[in-house]
């Protein structure tokens, strides 16, 4: 079983912000697979299984991601080598793509939680959404909307980093990472 994680914030107020990228990426394979709610209240999330797939969007807010993803981890007794988390990278410039296998959070508060719960030996998909000025304005800006340039290419993106996952299913992380990593997405 695979367990696919996008990290984001519940509530229509957070829904277009650069923090629920991970959010928008899950809604994408949700619908591109056609998978089904297998919600419970104990997994403190939003899940949904198509055949050997779960894809889950965490409602605990993004400080406490980790609490949703264990209850699905040990539900449905999943292997840390089989949980792929989808999150937005502040040290990414906007668009850019980038996969791996464990590591630090880089003051990511959505992964410093699912570390401090299941260690750090999963895959990270991260999604560049570029960096304030000053360090001090780093919550405002990922609790803010897309700018209207970013919006244009964003459903391009998400749907080239939705493939790019998928491919994580039958391929092995190397092979994805040379295919699909970007510096920046260009549009077709």
């Amino acid at each position: 079983m695979l367990l696919i994680v996008g990290l984001g914030n519940p509530g229509s107020q957070y829904e277009d912000t650069r923090h629920n990228i991970g959010f928008k990426v899950i809604d994408k394979l949700i619908n591109d697979f056609g998978a089904r709610d297998v919600s419970k209240n104990s997994f403190y999330g939003e899940l949904f299984k198509s055949n050997q797939i779960l894809f889950l969007k965490p409602t605990t807010f993004m400080n406490l991601s980790g609490k949703s993803l264990i209850a699905v981890k040990n539900f449905y007794k999943i292997e840390l080598r089989d949980i792929i988390v989808v999150h937005d990278d502040i040290d990414l410039p906007f668009s850019a793509l980038r996969f791996k296998s464990g590591g630090g959070h880089g003051g990511h508060n959505g992964l410093r939680s699912i570390d401090s719960m299941i260690g750090k030996e999963y895959i990270r998909v991260r999604m560049g959404v570029g960096k304030p000025e000053h360090k001090s304005q780093v919550a405002d800006y990922v609790l803010h909307d897309f700018s209207q340039y970013e919006g244009k290419i964003l459903d391009e993106w998400i749907g080239h980093t939705a493939t790019a996952v998928k491919e994580l299913e039958e391929h092995d992380l190397n092979h994805v990472k040379s295919r699909y990593s970007l510096k920046e997405f260009t549009q077709k």
